[in-house]
C-alpha cells in the first residue's frame, strides 16, 4: 500500500508511465541540433543564426530539466505526499518558459547591436543547408513530444514540445531572413529577423509559465471532461440518491474528483458502500487514471447540506 491508501498494483489505479525516454530523445535532439547550429553560425557569422543556435542551448537545458521532473513526478506516493509527486512537472514547465524569457532576451539584445554594427555574412548556402536540417530533427521530435504529451497528459512534454515548435518556426523565420540578406545584399534583414524571433520566443515563454501557474493552483477539469462526469453521475440520481460538492482538479498527469452521495440514512453501511463503488467502478471506466474520493451522507439529515456551496 502507498501512502494515499492505494495498492500500486491496483487495476483501479495502475502505475504511472515512465516518460523519462521522451526526455533522453529531446536531450538527445538538442545535441545534435547545438553542433549543426553552431557550425552554421560559424560559418556564415549570422546573428540569426546565431539566436537559433542559443535557442538550440536553453533547449538542452530544458530537455535535462524536464527528465529531472519526469523522474520525480513518477515516484508513488509517501508518507510526506499523499497525493503523490506529479507536481514535478509543474515546475519544470514554469522552469522552462523562465529560460525561454532568457534566452529571447540575449537574442533581443544581440539583434540591437547587429543592426547597429552590421556585418557581412559568408558561407550562406552550407550554412541555411545545415540549419534546414536542424530544424527537420526538431520538428520531428517536436511532434513526438506533442504526441506523448496529449496521449499522457504530460504538461512537461507539451512544454518542451511547444518549445522545441518555437525552436522550428524559429529556424523558418532566420532562414528566411538570412536568403533575404543573400538576396538583396541588405545585411540589416538579419538582426531584424533575430529581434522578430526573439519577440515571438518571448510570447511562447509567457504561456508555458501561465499553463504551469494555473496547474499550481489546482485547476477544474476541462469542462467537458466534468460534463462527462456530471453526465455518469446523473444517471444514478433518484429520490433516494442525489450528490453535491462535486469537485475536480488535476495534478501532472494525475486527476482527482471527490464529491458526496446523499442515500437514506436507514440504508445500511454495506448497501451505501456497494453504491459507491459501483459508481466509481463507472467513472474509472470512462478515466481509468481518476482518483475518486466520495463522502456518503444521509438524504434528510440538515447537516448533510451544509456544503452546498461549497
Amino acid at each position: 500500500m502507498t501512502g494515499d491508501g492505494t495498492d500500486p498494483t491496483s487495476t483501479r489505479h495502475p502505475r504511472p508511465v515512465d516518460l523519462t525516454r521522451f526526455a533522453w530523445l529531446s536531450i538527445a535532439a538538442a545535441l545534435v541540433t547545438i553542433g549543426l547550429k553552431g557550425s552554421a553560425w560559424l560559418l556564415t557569422g549570422s546573428v540569426g543564426l546565431l539566436s537559433d543556435a542559443a535557442e538550440s542551448l536553453v533547449n538542452l537545458v530544458a530537455a535535462v530539466v524536464a527528465l529531472v521532473a519526469l523522474r520525480v513526478a513518477l515516484r508513488p506516493p509517501d508518507t510526506k505526499h499523499n497525493y503523490g509527486h506529479s507536481k514535478a512537472e509543474y515546475f519544470s514547465a514554469a522552469l522552462e518558459g523562465l529560460m525561454i524569457f532568457v534566452a529571447a532576451a540575449l537574442i533581443l539584445m544581440t539583434s540591437v547591436q547587429r543592426f547597429l554594427d552590421p556585418q557581412p555574412l559568408q558561407n550562406l548556402g552550407t550554412g541555411l543547408a545545415i540549419s534546414v536540417v536542424a530544424s527537420l530533427i526538431n520538428g520531428g521530435v517536436a511532434w513526438v513530444l506533442l504526441r506523448a504529451g496529449r496521449k499522457h497528459r504530460s504538461i512537461t512534454l507539451t512544454a518542451d514540445g511547444k518549445h522545441l515548435l518555437t525552436d522550428v518556426w524559429t529556424s523558418v523565420g532566420v532562414v528566411g531572413g538570412v536568403l533575404l540578406v543573400w538576396v538583396t545584399g541588405w545585411e540589416r534583414l538579419d538582426p531584424i529577423v533575430a529581434f522578430a524571433v526573439g519577440v515571438n520566443i518571448l510570447v511562447t515563454g509567457w504561456g508555458l509559465i501561465r499553463s504551469s501557474t494555473a496547474g499550481l493552483m489546482d485547476v477544474s477539469l476541462p469542462k467537458e471532461d466534468n460534463a462527462r462526469l456530471q453526465e455518469i453521475l446523473d444517471g444514478y440520481v433518484s429520490e433516494e440518491i442525489q450528490f453535491h460538492a462535486v469537485r475536480t482538479r488535476e495534478s501532472g498527469n494525475r486527476r482527482f474528483m471527490e464529491m458526496h452521495l446523499l442515500v437514506p440514512g436507514e440504508w445500511s453501511v454495506k448497501r451505501g458502500h456497494d453504491l459507491a463503488e459501483d459508481i466509481t467502478d463507472h467513472l474509472l471506466q470512462a478515466y481509468p487514471d481518476l482518483r475518486v474520493n466520495c463522502h456518503l451522507e444521509p438524504i434528510e439529515d440538515p447537516r448533510s447540506y451544509e456544503d452546498m456551496g461549497i
